[in-house]
């Protein structure tokens, strides 16, 4: 007989045992790190790197779940901001719960303009078809009942809540009015189109070749795209489609939207979603990436067409040709139009985000790009009761596409985890999209006179002068034929001209800082990168990748050459055709890229053998494995050519990197690199705040730890506070008399006191008649007491006529980048005595 007495401790044990190990699961999914680092009492500034100890990531596709988790202390933070109306309640209600908004996100259309290579009709080839897609769906609906209020209305390429949006809101208001909601409108063309393709209607269905005309609807189910998606499919449907609902996940869209070739037909319609990082104070870029083959090495953008006259603006917007601000206006107005008659992709509403956190968590939030946008959540992310501890933060995927940084993945959570590995030169202030020297001592920067380029911070010195002569000793170009760099004065013996010049010096003591791997900084680190950049657009070279040609083309159009004048302290000159409105963002973007050469050596090397691919595009070309330096088949490939690497003592492009890197230098890194890869089972090797301690891709969970060589102090980019953002309000009368002038008073708040007049940048007003023409806009001064008046004289409103019109205001302010908005609506009457109500501005005010 067994003895229950004897059995009854093991099974209390074991008992215990199970608990624990849910208590670690809910935790953090396959967390096994031991006790969690504790948070200790101490002063920010006297410690170096990172303010907690411990970041640990963990797969949480459920946002229902995330303020329970965080009321449970499981979890601290959600790495994805929040769509839903309900959840933002919950958060609200919950005295455990923090959180922050941001407005950086998108949700739009994604639609496939590829012919069918099995010859089934696609609709979205047709452009007209795609231009009714605007008329075919109700933003306003989209916004108010799908995201429950969380959203505004979106239909351009411009997101309404950055600086663009406010500089051009004359053409966008009229191109918002053109493209409004019109559902006969978009019935009526896409059936004229439809016959014109060859396809017929038979009881209100429409067949093709006696198929009926079907429509896969690629829909992402983890936030209200997935409500969108089943939107759009009943819209399709009302005018004769079939429709196929194809509900996935980030992991698995990412196979046919990005990965299949869209001639192969698996898809029509995707629900895509994107966000800007960083307030983006110049979207003139976004034509060239959203609408042409350049902005992306992906079989889907490759088969983008755009009209000639858009691709023609939208490189010249790439490249910032143009000699003054309004000719910029002039440029994005037309880009504007020629996009939304392109429509390939169908803007949707423009989001209000809403990031929960752990009450007594602390992190610097992006107003565009949130939490997992912020380049700051690194070097901000703190308990408030001190220093160290451990962070669970949850998200909704990780590791979607291989790490590499050549071609690796580009998602936003990878990105995420990817800001806290690197430590840029430069970092994006939250509010204002302005970048901030990181590891930069000066710069400076020339332009010639006609480039309209202006500065705002005093890091950063501005002059303009007639010309810029490129240096002979420039670095211009690389030929990887013979494996030499080639100078201005070898390709251009005439000599060679630049828009602009950046000096750019880096803090003394730049390259006495170390990888995580122990291995010290290298100028080689530099210049290995840019090495590549040329080799993987020769077609002479064993790192071709046609993928990476139109990127390329933009670039080379643009650049004009760069050198390194000095390594002590390191300082470099770049010369470049492409200019940016801010001198602060311009340096930012023309700070050379920096990569540890032995890490990036080794996927060289295997792609030269032909084992390993840097992008999707050549591993599926060559039939090989994309480099992943964190996982997957690809990490044994690697250690065999580090083996070989260290045997060897190979130095990559050794004829050039040899003037910087010595022999002792190789055989160390080598060294490091394989103790660094044994101990975490990974390649990845960075310089951030964070290093990548261990990766459990089965388990879904990820673990970071504080640098402890890291060399700056913890508080450094502490002093980010709340953003001013204006409180904007009108007040004026709600009927006014032909014959008469009227004024109205704009009011400018933040906290309830009146916004410094010296902080605004620009008020501007547009006035919309009975029919949404606008009929008149300017520009405010402010009063002497600091308020905004508007007077609108009698020949103003006798234009009018009589009936409804309203007026809309757009502020911008210096120490946010994010406008405000206000309108006021009011009616012309005949002259005579009439009341003469106002509105009240607490009512009238919108921002």
């Amino acid at each position: 007989m067994f003895d229950l007495r004897r059995l009854l401790p093991l099974l209390i044990l074991a008992l215990l045992a199970v608990a624990i190990a849910g208590t670690l699961w809910m935790g953090g999914r396959g967390v096994d790190q031991g006790a969690a680092p504790t948070v200790q009492p101490g002063d920010a500034s006297e410690r170096r790197g990172a303010l907690v100890d411990e970041v640990v990531f963990t797969v949480e596709s459920d946002p229902g779940r995330i303020t329970a988790l965080i009321e449970r202390g499981s979890h601290h933070l959600f790495g994805q901001g929040l769509d839903s109306a309900t959840l933002f309640r919950q958060i609200q209600a919950s005295p455990a719960v923090g959180h922050h908004f941001s407005r950086g996100s998108v949700a739009e259309l994604t639609l496939n303009p590829a012919e069918f290579e099995d010859g089934q009709l696609n609709p979205f080839a047709d452009r007209e078809i795609r231009e009714a897609m605007n008329w075919l769906v109700d933003r306003s609906h989209i916004a108010e009942e799908l995201y429950g209020g969380l959203a505004t209305p979106r239909y351009l390429p411009l997101n309404t809540a950055f600086p663009d949006y406010a500089r051009l809101a004359g053409p966008a208001r009229e191109l918002e009015i053109r493209y409004r909601h019109d559902a006969e409108r978009a019935r009526r063309v896409i059936g004229e189109r439809m016959e014109a393709l060859g396809a017929e209607q038979r009881d209100g269905r429409w067949f093709h070749d006696d198929a009926p005309v079907s429509i896969r609807v690629l829909i992402r189910t983890e936030d209200n795209r997935e409500r969108v998606g089943d939107y759009v499919a009943n819209r399709l449907e009302d005018l004769g489609f079939e429709t196929e609902r194809l509900y996935r996940t980030a992991d698995e869209a990412t196979r046919l939207w990005i990965a299949s070739d869209p001639a192969a037909g698996r898809w029509h319609v995707y629900t895509g979603g994107w966000i800007s990082t960083v307030i983006n104070r110049d979207v003139g870029g976004d034509f060239n990436y959203y609408y042409t083959p350049r902005g992306r090495p992906d079989p889907l953008w490759q088969a983008y067409d755009p009209d000639p006259e858009l691709d023609e603006l939208a490189e010249r917007l790439e490249r910032r040709e143009y000699q003054s601000v309004e000719e910029r206006e002039e440029l994005m107005g037309r880009a504007l139009e020629l996009a939304m008659k392109d429509s390939v992709r169908i803007w949707l509403v423009d989001q209000q985000s809403v990031w929960p956190h752990a009450a007594n968590l602390e992190v610097a939030v992006d107003l565009a790009g949130g939490v997992t946008g912020s380049g700051l959540w690194p070097y901000t992310l703190r308990f408030r009761d001190g220093v160290g501890g451990r962070v669970v933060i949850g998200t909704p995927s990780m590791l979607t596409e291989p790490w590499n940084p050549v071609a690796g993945s580009n998602w936003i959570f990878d990105q995420m985890i990817l800001r806290s590995l690197s430590d840029p030169a430069a970092l994006a202030d939250p509010f204002t999209g302005l970048y901030r020297p990181q590891r930069i001592a000066r710069a400076r920067v020339t332009v010639e006179e006609d480039a309209p380029v202006g500065r705002t911070l005093d890091w950063v010195e501005l002059e303009s002068v007639e010309r810029i002569e490129v240096p002979g000793d420039a670095w211009l170009r690389w030929d990887a034929a013979e494996g030499r760099k080639v100078t201005v004065d070898e390709a251009e013996p005439e000599g060679l001209t630049a828009r602009s010049r950046t000096e750019i010096e880096f803090h003394d003591g730049y390259l006495d800082r170390y990888w995580h791997d122990g291995s010290r900084v290298s100028v080689a680190d530099m210049i290995l990168p840019w090495i590549l950049t040329f080799e993987r657009a020769d077609e002479d070279s064993a790192l071709f990748d046609p993928g990476h040609v139109p990127t390329f083309s933009v670039y080379e159009r643009h650049f004009r050459g760069w050198r390194i004048t000095d390594t002590d302290p390191l300082t470099v000159e770049v010369y470049s055709d492409q200019v940016f409105p801010d001198a602060e963002n311009l340096v930012a973007n023309r700070v050379p890229a920096t990569q540890p050469w032995h890490v990036l050596g080794l996927g060289i090397e295997a792609e030269r053998q032909g084992d390993l691919a840097f992008s999707t595009g050549q591993a599926d070309r060559r039939g090989v494995e994309q480099t992943n330096l964190v996982g997957g088949p690809a990490l044994e490939i690697l250690r065999d050519y580090l083996r070989a690497a260290r045997a060897a003592e190979r130095l990559p492009f050794e004829e050039t990197l040899s003037e910087w890197v010595d022999p002792e230098e190789i055989r160390e890194r080598y060294a490091a690199l394989e103790q660094w890869q044994a101990e975490r089972g990974h390649f990845w090797v960075g310089d951030g705040p964070f290093y990548l301690h261990r990766v459990r891709a089965v388990e879904g969970s990820l673990v970071l730890r504080r640098f402890e060589d890291f060399p700056d102090p913890a508080d450094k980019w502490l002093r980010f506070a709340e953003p001013r953002i204006p409180e904007v309000s009108v007040d004026g009368p709600l009927i006014a008399e032909l014959g008469e002038a009227v004024s109205l008073d704009l009011d400018i708040r933040f906290g309830g006191e009146p916004y410094p007049h010296e902080d605004i940048d620009e008020v501007r007003w547009m006035l919309f008649d009975g029919d949404d023409r606008l009929a008149r806009r300017g520009e405010l001064e402010p009063d002497a007491d600091g308020r905004w008046r508007l007077d609108l004289d009698a020949e103003i409103l006798d234009a009018l006529g009589t009936g409804a019109n309203s007026l809309e205001f757009a502020v911008t302010a210096t120490p946010v980048a994010l406008p405000a908005f206000a309108t006021h609506a009011f009616a012309t009457v005949p002259g005579g005595r009439v009341p003469q109500p106002r509105a009240d501005p607490a009512e009238e005010g919108d921002d």
